[in-house]
């Protein structure tokens, strides 16, 4: 897994309308990780792909509790 960069306001791809995702391959796969690892590193509750720089319609969230033994996977 890779923390990726989070993109900040007013970067334009954050105003772009971003592509649904059609079969889920082991590309996705390993963006949903990587997008987890991203979140759980900037403490975060939630992270939109379009955050990291890729213009699909993926997100990842995590409303539970705060426990360092669990985790999305």
């Amino acid at each position: 897994m890779a923390v990726l960069e989070i993109l900040k306001y007013p970067h334009p791809l954050l105003k772009k309308r971003s592509q649904e995702i059609g079969k889920v391959d082991e590309n996705i796969r390993q963006l949903i990780q990587d997008m987890t690892e991203t979140m759980y590193d900037a403490n975060g509750v939630g992270l939109a792909a379009c955050q990291v720089g890729v213009n699909k319609r993926i997100i990842v969230l995590d409303v539970s509790p705060m426990d360092p033994e669990q985790d999305l996977f």
